[in-house]
């Protein structure tokens, strides 16, 4: 046994939950950003500034496609520092990982399921893994790792792909639709769930496009992204200043896990934020968005950007896309904020960012810092 776990140790493979399910998942946001993510961006331009070429390329990353898959392995691989030929044999696994999957009969009509990013996911895993295990332990490695990582890929993938195609289809199924049905309490749910997520260090916009999130329950999505966003950004600015806005407004607002781990009652005005846009999201303004956008928040405006894609513009909408993204988030969660600070719950230098302290050094009391 002690042989076995020195050579995975040499061979760089940890058998970790948070390797594979933590690290692994926000490597594969990479490459959804570089893919899917950049192709909503240029689809949705294009309809503004009528330029061809963004609109080949957006076609070319769709969630079906080659490319995407190809980049999401090679990002898992990539994740797990698998050698070169490994690397570029999970580009194989991945694109045919995403585009496999099975027909079904559902409600009477055929339809065809790919396992899209999750069957990715699992697949490149696994695949990657046995390659790195074999790499360089032959003469003829030049054959024998991209044979083995590509094969136990692809078999990996006729077994799965179909299973994971038809399990995710209905988990994304039960969540959309349940939204259509209670647009108030799942818009509550989902948006606090999915802006929790987004904080945690697991992608939140790998989840949403693994499930397939969409409509109303990806508007929801996207309302709880930005509460955690702008809220953190907004909260923190006495310690952070314009820098710290930056940072997790456009950012990512998971730099603050460190000191939630430390004092997790700094969450909780953010987190009030979400359950008070979600529903409003869904129920009010019916703010709409489609897979890995949902996820994203106001990272790089993408989120709002997908809500523009996938919602039927007119002034309600854009007012809602304003308030539930920008304006709401900020307010609420300061006025939660500025509260628990006046009951001491929340004292001055709980929301420093590290990056942040040499800018502005934390001062002994919030009055001195007010001086």
């Amino acid at each position: 046994m002690n042989k076995v776990k020195k050579f995975l140790n040499r061979k760089g493979v940890e058998l970790s939950a948070r390797r594979y399910f933590v690290d692994a998942m926000s490597s594969m946001a990479v490459g959804l950003f570089s893919t899917l993510l950049i192709g909503t961006i240029f689809s949705t331009l294009a309809k503004y500034v009528h330029w061809e070429l963004l609109s080949e390329i957006s076609s070319y990353v769709t969630a079906g496609s080659f490319a995407t898959g190809a980049v999401l392995a090679v990002a898992i691989a990539s994740c797990l520092k698998a050698p070169p030929l490994v690397l570029c044999s999970a580009g194989v696994v991945g694109a045919m990982s995403n585009a496999l999957g099975a027909t079904f009969t559902i409600g009477g009509a055929e339809k065809t399921l790919t396992a899209g990013p999750a069957g990715v996911f699992f697949c490149a895993l696994v695949a990657v893994e046995l390659g790195k295990i074999v790499s360089k332990e032959t003469k003829v490695d030049i054959l024998v790792t991209p044979c083995v990582t590509i094969l136990s890929g692809a078999l990996l993938a006729k077994l799965l792909c179909p299973i994971i195609a038809y399990v995710m289809y209905w988990l994304g199924y039960f969540i959309n639709t349940a939204t259509e049905y209670q647009p108030i309490i799942m818009g509550i749910v989902i948006s606090v769930v999915v802006g929790i997520i987004l904080t945690l260090p697991i992608s939140s916009a790998a989840i949403c496009a693994i499930i397939g999130i969409s409509g109303l329950a990806g508007g929801a999505a996207v309302a709880g992204c930005c509460a955690q966003m702008v809220g953190f950004a907004v909260i923190s600015f006495r310690e952070n200043r314009w820098g710290g806005i930056v940072a997790q407004g456009l950012g990512t607002s998971m730099l603050q896990m460190g000191n939630i781990v430390k004092k997790p009652i700094i969450w909780i005005p953010a987190t009030l934020a979400s359950a008070i846009t979600g529903p409003l999201a869904t129920a009010v303004f019916g703010l709409r968005c489609n897979g890995v956008s949902a996820g994203m928040g106001t990272c790089g405006l993408v989120g709002p950007l997908g809500v523009i894609e996938a919602t039927d513009m007119n002034a309600l909408t854009v007012t809602g896309i304003i308030l539930i993204c920008l304006v709401l988030p900020a307010i609420l969660s300061l006025a939660f904020s500025e509260f628990m600070r006046y009951k001491g719950w929340i004292k001055f230098g709980d929301l420093q960012l590290d990056e942040f302290s040499d800018l502005h050094l934390p001062k002994k009391n919030e009055e001195e810092a007010k001086a």
